[in-house]
């Protein structure tokens, strides 16, 4: 008679002495990525006046992770995942860096802007799938989705306060010195790194994966085919990504507007802020309470729960329902992206793990861009509410199907 698998410990994370400043270390460089965002987007405003370029700053910061977060896992699989790790936090410094010369000479011109956009871009790309892989490491595999869930949390921590703080420093400091300071946020987990045992490989060590190209997806996809859970949180992941993404976030102004809180009081705050709060307290109390199982059909449900708030949140006319629906709606995100970041982990092969990973990046980030695309055609020809109402929706339909075909005579598999 087998014995049952160990429990997961509530808070185990927070409780071990390796992974708990890694988590923390993981939310404030999240801030320094958003506080970079608040410093730079105003100056490229401010300095341009520019629609093209608005557009290009976010779809450079999708777009590496549609491109390269593949070629990116693969190198988590070959490599120490500490350094891949320090990598990008010095390529994010780097990025500051050189804004805080460009902005002190006066001298800034847009292409610098684009190829310094784009660097930022690929930093995160390449910090998420080493990160992961640390994780891993990090965590007994009772503990991982645990583990998963509170770094979602923290860095969430970080892009909640990241506007907060990112705006401190812009009018505090001015944005010269503002995002010279910003470098401070990536120092904690590049020194981290230098004292942290794990490479990402402990458990099932080092793995000689073949050339890194944009094959290895291919490969992966028709590995995760065989898993149906797996491939259909990959295919989850990406609806998300596609058809909400980051749309709630930028549609804030107009929602504000249309319920008579555009004034950037108190009211517009607010909504600012119900969005990530839920998102953090929704994370602390899933981990607080256990009661929700780290599998497909919870990652499922959260998701189609995302879909109706996004919908509820755009259309609404009620103050106070739009801001319950957008709590609501953080909580639901950081459940469906952290249990299907969990259940990919868990389920991929130990051989092929980092190219997985960069797999679910790729269509739960890259497709990122497509919905910049997606809401500026059909927010200018239905209006912003409406258009982000309709990408909700398709994310219920969708979602649901692949319940559906996740579930269907295998609920046991999920």
């Amino acid at each position: 008679m087998t014995s049952a698998p160990p429990a997961p410990r509530r808070f185990a994370a927070l409780r071990d002495r390796h992974a708990r400043p890694y988590l923390f270390t993981a939310g404030l460089s999240m801030m320094g990525d958003n506080n970079e965002h608040v410093i730079t987007y105003w100056v490229l405003w401010q300095e341009f006046h520019s629609p093209a370029l608005v557009g290009f700053e976010v779809v450079s910061h999708w777009l590496p992770f549609l491109l390269l977060s593949v070629p990116f896992g693969a190198l988590a699989e070959r490599f120490d995942c500490r350094r891949l790790v320090q990598v990008a936090q010095g390529l994010f410094m780097f990025v500051s860096a050189m804004w805080c010369v460009l902005f002190l000479t006066g001298t800034l011109q847009m292409w610098e802007a684009c190829v310094l956009l784009v660097l930022h871009g690929c930093a995160g790309a390449l910090w998420a799938p080493a990160e992961q892989m640390l994780l891993h490491d990090l965590a007994e595999p009772e503990d991982l989705p645990g583990a998963i869930r509170l770094n979602a949390t923290f860095r969430s921590l970080g892009t909640l306060f990241g506007p907060v703080v990112g705006s401190l420093l812009l009018f505090g400091l001015g944005p010269t010195w503002g995002i010279l300071a910003n470098i401070v946020f990536y120092l904690p987990m590049t020194v981290l790194m230098l004292r942290m045992p794990f490479t990402g490989h402990v458990r099932n060590g080092f793995r000689q994966v073949g050339r890194i190209s944009f094959r290895a997806m291919g490969a992966s996809l028709r590995t995760a085919a065989h898993d149906r859970a797996l491939l259909g949180m990959i295919v989850l992941g990406g609806l998300v990504a596609l058809c909400v993404g980051a749309s709630l976030g930028v549609s804030i102004p107009d929602f504000a507007e249309t319920l008579g809180a555009g004034d950037g009081g108190l009211g517009y705050g607010i909504l600012l802020f119900a969005n990530g709060a839920g998102g953090v307290l929704g994370g602390l109390l899933l981990e607080a309470t256990g009661l929700v199982k780290p599998d497909a059909r919870a990652a499922i449900v959260a998701t189609v729960l995302f879909g109706i708030t996004t919908v509820v949140a755009a259309l609404s006319q009620q103050y106070v329902l739009v801001v319950v629906a957008l709590f609501v709606g953080g909580v639901a995100t950081l459940a469906s992206g952290s249990i299907a970041q969990a259940v990919v982990q868990l389920r991929a092969p130990a051989d092929q793990r980092g190219r997985i990973v960069g797999v679910y990046n790729t269509f739960g980030q890259g497709l990122r861009t497509g919905n910049g695309i997606t809401l500026a055609f059909l927010g200018t020809a239905l209006g912003i509410g409406p258009a982000v109402a309709a990408g909700g929706a398709v994310l219920v339909v969708a979602a649901a199907v692949v319940g559906a075909v996740v579930l269907w005579r295998s609920p046991q598999s999920a």
